[in-house]
């Protein structure tokens, strides 16, 4: 199911509806003990997402094989060093390996599963696949703790996605749809940026002025009615709306407010431009942002493709990195990147694909960044040709578990509750589903 808002849900109910209802998971079985929690001493307050949407090799981005030959590394095929001695990525990102020293990167990601919305459901929620309850998002679970429960006070929807939801699955999953994330629609490198419910195409802001001043003129039973609750209520609603459209929260989305040198350093494409947003969202104390960059579904012609996306991916990462750095967020910012697996190392050469990979669940790279996590790290190691995870594998859960805790959400012991008043835990090592062989722990290495 798409969530979506629309100016009039906008002006009719505000943005009060976007906070709070919770549900749950399935009944535990038998378990390994759960890896040991640090009771909430994370200081990470937000999550950014970039989400690369199909799949990003991990061979032509963060785990390169040199040494592999053409049929594994294509036409590139080259690894530069990084500002981290002993630390490698692809040549296409120079402008990455000059901040190495910012992020980590998790060559030993697996978890075997090649189709696109088992893998993205496991990788985004933390959750092994079945059972009778489709889990949240990552989002929405740190939404509900980080925000909703903890009295979250802003104007803007505190979980955002940029441009819009993935499509495959709920991100509310068995809560309520009120955790769905706001979708802000439109591309943010086109100015104006047109954001679904806040900012109308071809409507100047002295038009939404005279608009609501006419609402209120017409509003005559509302004048009548004064003083009564459900209508004060519906006023309190239609005012957060319209500070949303004509007041500073929806300023956050005017990237013109921004410096055209800041604009180009992260690059005036979609992903780039979606990079700047989040960084201002998470300034206004939104909880978590999830950026779905697509086209990294290459099953033919990668190395084109490659070839438009990782610049692009190469600017807008390098500079969210700097930017939220030098003002200080990134200490309590958690930046996740990656897809919801890699690609066949060995290039698919022949008809039809041309030189395409196909889907890769066996082995994939992921970075992280700020929010606690320590930079200039490799954690896992895949084989000399990228097949196969060799030192540390880390599932899905692993990295999901280590993120709660640096949001000091303690996962050995949260719950959410079904809309049947069933509580399920929010980890799938305290609910019983993970088996020793299953996981490779908490990423003590980087905390």
């Amino acid at each position: 199911m798409v969530f979506e808002l629309t100016r009039r849900d906008l002006l009719g109910a505000g943005l009060a509806g976007l906070a709070a209802a919770v549900g749950p998971s399935r009944a535990p079985a038998q378990a390994s003990p759960p890896p040991p929690a640090s009771p909430a001493r994370g200081k990470a307050k937000a999550v950014i997402q970039i989400w690369l949407w199909g799949g990003p090799s991990h061979l032509d981005t963060f785990d390169p094989k040199p040494n592999a030959g053409r049929d594994y590394m294509g036409p590139t095929g080259k690894a530069i060093p990084t500002n981290v001695e002993g630390i490698q990525i692809a040549s296409t990102l120079p402008l990455l390996a000059k901040v190495a020293d910012k992020y980590a990167i998790l060559r030993g990601m697996t978890h075997g599963i090649n189709a696109h919305e088992t893998a993205a459901y496991v990788v985004t929620t933390g959750r092994k696949p079945g059972g009778e309850l489709a889990h949240p998002h990552v989002g929405a679970v740190v939404t509900h703790f980080k925000a909703f429960a903890a009295g979250y006070k802003g104007m803007l929807p505190p979980y955002i996605v940029v441009t819009r939801p993935q499509g495959r699955f709920s991100e509310a999953g068995f809560l309520s749809s009120k955790y769905k994330p706001f979708p802000t629609g439109g591309d943010p490198a086109r100015d104006p940026f047109v954001v679904e419910g806040i900012v109308a195409q071809n409507i100047t802001e002295e038009r939404q002025k005279d608009r609501r001043a006419l609402l209120g003129e017409l509003d005559r039973l509302g004048r009548r009615m004064a003083g009564d609750p459900a209508v004060s209520a519906l006023a309190t609603c239609q005012e957060q709306a319209y500070e949303m459209i004509l007041g500073d929260a929806g300023k956050t989305f005017d990237l013109a407010q921004e410096k055209p040198e800041l604009r180009d350093r992260y690059g005036r494409h979609t992903l780039g431009q979606s990079c700047l947003l989040a960084r201002r969202l998470v300034e206004r104390g939104v909880v978590f942002v999830t950026i779905n960059s697509g086209g990294w579904d290459t099953h033919k012609q990668h190395f084109q493709a490659m070839a438009r996306k990782l610049p692009e991916l190469d600017s807008a990462l390098s500079a969210l990195l700097q930017d939220l750095s030098e003002r200080g967020l990134l200490e309590s910012t958690i930046v996740w990147v990656g897809g919801e697996f890699g690609r066949t190392p060995k290039v698919q050469w022949e008809p039809p694909w041309n030189g395409g990979r196909g889907h890769y669940g066996k082995a994939f790279s992921v970075l992280v960044a700020g929010g606690g996590f320590k930079g200039g790290r490799v954690v896992g190691k895949t084989d000399e040709r990228g097949e196969t995870v060799v030192e540390r594998p880390i599932y899905p859960w692993d990295l999901v578990c280590s993120m709660y805790e640096l949001l000091g959400i303690d996962h050995a012991q949260a719950k959410l509750t079904t809309p049947q008043g069933v509580p399920v835990p929010i980890s799938p090592f305290a609910a019983g589903e993970i088996q020793p062989k299953e996981t490779g722990g908490l990423l003590r290495e980087i905390l």
